[in-house]
């Protein structure tokens, strides 16, 4: 009998760092994106910014609670404390199936950090991402490359620095050619995509910003 992409994708049954704790590996490179996101986005100050696939403590979309107006945090499991602080609203789920309710146009920021790779469908994700964006507002992305896949998987199926169950969930690796024409499929224009490798080369992140429509 075959598998289909819907019974394997909801073998998961738990967010990132909910069920273990960060390895070496995931610390550095949370580190890494850390510096990436902050300058890359520049001014939050009281804005809506929102981290999708953030990981049970959505710890890189918490560097920015004290600056925004409101924290979107979104993941299949959430650490129940999340709901407790007042400008921070959650979306436990399945992505993007989990935002479904979310108005169109509500958000300044998106973050789609090591997300992307986890999904069948990833462009189904960018797609609501473009339409939860305001005009002018900007996604961050960053995913895993084809160089990056080697280094990852040596990591965690060699040498047992990282959960194997994260390698084994990733669908797919992306390259700037790869991941380019997912954003203009999404509603991003060419001319409003920055996108490059960086971490070495182990990774491919994208800034995109959504088109402000001056007809």
């Amino acid at each position: 009998m075959t598998i289909s992409q819907n019974q394997h994708h909801e073998k998961r049954k738990a967010s990132v760092g909910q069920n273990h704790d960060q390895s070496l590996i995931d610390r550095f490179g949370i580190w890494l994106s850390k510096r990436a996101i902050q300058s890359d986005l520049g001014d939050v100050s009281g804005s809506s910014l929102a981290d999708f696939g953030c990981g049970f403590k959505a710890e890189i979309g918490m560097l920015f609670v004290d600056q925004v107006q409101e924290l979107i945090v979104a993941d299949l499991s959430l650490e129940p404390a999340l709901k407790d602080i007042s400008n921070v609203t959650t979306y436990s789920g399945y992505l993007p199936g989990s935002l479904a309710e979310r108005k169109d146009e509500s958000i300044d920021f998106i973050l789609g950090n090591n997300i992307l790779e986890h999904l069948f469908d990833a462009q189904s994700l960018l797609d609501e991402c473009f339409r939860l964006l305001r005009p002018g507002g900007k996604l961050f992305a960053n995913v895993p490359s084809w160089r990056g896949k080697y280094f990852l998987e040596a990591s965690a199926f060699k040498f047992g620095l990282s959960p194997a169950a994260e390698m084994n969930d990733h669908k797919m690796y992306y390259d700037p050619r790869e991941l380019w024409p997912l954003l203009v499929r999404a509603g991003f224009i060419p001319q409003q995509i920055k996108i490059k490798r960086h971490k070495f080369g182990l990774n491919t992140k994208a800034i995109a910003i959504k088109n402000v429509d001056e007809s």
